[in-house]
């Protein structure tokens, strides 16, 4: 797993007391454990410092309930397209990852309700316990909790899905301040917010209202929340909904905005690495979504893979380990199988075949197009037309989909797109094959080596991926009646 300046992936250690584990440091997550994302500071040593006068520290959690992916893929794109110059933002994207890889707003109950009283033998009791922490840390000075929400909150009666029940564009507060040493003027923060947004606006129809719960004059359900958690702790918090009535990337372009207009009015400086627009928000969704297994020997880009990749090489002798190179992104293991997950999507099946590795290998030299090119196990190598690589003592070469009568090493062969057959591809445009490397070994099965993609070239540019983005009302979801409870 990557660790670079900008931002350091974390994983919360086990938890003993309260402020004292929220920890960044840099370590793969169990599959379906919540990570936290550290924005702001160059190494983990530094993010586990006291406050600085660098400038304040958010918190932002997505994914509390698992139907909600707006608010997660919010969050994720906070964590992976976001550099913040000034200040820290912590982010936590998938707290409730069970629930989204279901679909389910919470597959032990809704965890949204467990934060005043929660008994130990509940399944998310130690969760709870961790976000709880983190919440307390010292260092965080407000928080930022991400749903999305049936309807349209309307202050009066307008029709069944425009009135006060409802919860969808909205910005929650459960009263006006609190004693707070920053930050106290919680109506005054959410309003700036909801004045931004609606500045904003892909149609005026999507307007959005601040909404006080007043929780502690007597809402019993509100104060089970995680931000009257915080409340109750001394920490701003506020409640973002965006409309369930519309698709993922609506609903992420409006959590941004009002996200950004948090970070501005705390003082956090930020650049965000695409454009604040329907179109902007769905691309960087969709795009650059990889994984990588058994420390990068092999790397599965998944934007547009297949629903199934056969015989990808796993290692016999061990559990298979993976680096996600985006929030959200999961391997999971099924009967014979593995299910990669990103979000709530389930990308692709990996059906693997079993080797022994070999773990020498350190550079493969290519002819590509004219010029000669040195790559690594696990890189993603560009063609325009033709490649080859170079044979290697001690090892064989086999290119997979593409065959030659009475080769076994396929090293030293040029091999054109068109020499693969219909099928074999990575993914579904037909752009990507891999290359794989063995070690051969004399009386015993060759050892896997490592992998190359070769990428000849999607058949969509990320301009066209982003000018073809879904209009705002298309692909979204028909709401379940039943569906009143938001937040």
């Amino acid at each position: 797993m990557k660790c670079i300046a900008a931002v350091i992936i974390c994983l919360l250690l086990s938890v003993t007391g309260t402020a004292a584990a929220a920890q960044c440091v840099s370590r793969t997550a169990p599959a379906l454990d919540f990570t936290l994302h550290c924005l702001g500071t160059d190494t983990p040593a530094a993010a586990n410092a006291t406050a600085s006068a660098s400038g304040p520290t958010l918190l932002i959690v997505g994914g509390i309930q698992g139907d909600e992916p707006g608010g997660f893929n919010a969050a994720s794109l906070v964590a992976s397209h976001y550099t913040i110059t000034r200040g820290s933002v912590w982010v936590v994207p998938d707290l409730n990852f069970p629930s989204i890889i279901k679909r389910s707003r919470g597959i032990h109950g809704d965890m949204n309700r467990k934060f005043a009283r929660l008994p130990r033998r509940d399944p998310e009791f130690d969760t709870v316990a961790r976000i709880k922490s983190i919440i307390l840390d010292p260092r965080v000075d407000a928080v930022l909790n991400l749903h999305d929400g049936s309807g349209f909150y309307r202050p009066q009666w307008e029709d069944a899905q425009r009135n006060p029940n409802r919860w969808g564009q909205s910005v929650i507060i459960d009263q006006s301040d609190i004693k707070a040493q920053r930050f106290s003027n919680l109506e005054l923060l959410a309003r700036n917010a909801v004045d931004h947004v609606n500045s904003e606006l892909l149609d005026t129809a999507h307007r959005y209202y601040l909404k006080n719960t007043h929780t502690s004059m007597g809402d019993r359900e509100m104060e089970k929340t995680l931000t009257y958690f915080a409340i109750l702790h001394g920490k701003p918090a506020f409640g973002i909904e965006a409309s369930k009535q519309f698709p993922t990337h609506i609903r992420a372009y409006y959590h941004l905005q009002i996200l950004e207009s948090f970070m501005r009015q705390m003082g956090i400086q930020f650049r965000r690495h695409f454009p604040l627009t329907k179109g902007g928000v769905y691309a960087a969704i969709e795009r650059d979504v990889a994984m990588r297994l058994y420390d990068g020997r092999i790397t599965l880009p998944l934007d547009d893979i297949r629903r199934a990749v056969n015989y990808v090489p796993m290692r016999k002798d061990r559990p298979v380990t993976f680096s996600p190179l985006r929030p959200l992104v999961t391997l999971l293991p099924q009967s014979g199988s593995f299910d990669v997950y990103y979000g709530n999507r389930r990308l692709t099946a990996i059906r693997p075949q079993y080797f022994d590795f070999d773990d020498t290998l350190h550079s493969v030299t290519l002819d590509i197009d004219g010029r000669t090119v040195a790559a690594s196990p696990g890189d993603i190598v560009s063609v325009n037309k033709v490649f080859a690589v170079r044979p290697l003592a001690g090892y064989r070469v086999n290119i997979i989909g593409m065959t030659r009568d009475g080769v076994d090493d396929e090293a030293g062969l040029s091999v054109r797109r068109e020499d693969f057959m219909p099928g074999f591809s990575l993914d579904t445009g037909e752009s990507l094959y891999r290359v794989e490397v063995y070690r051969l070994r004399q009386g015993r099965d060759d050892a896997f080596a490592g992998m190359l993609i070769m990428n000849f070239g999607g058949p969509q540019s990320r301009q066209q991926l982003a000018m073809e983005a879904p209009d705002a009302m298309n692909a979204a979801g028909t709401e379940k009646k039943a569906d009143q409870a938001g937040r």
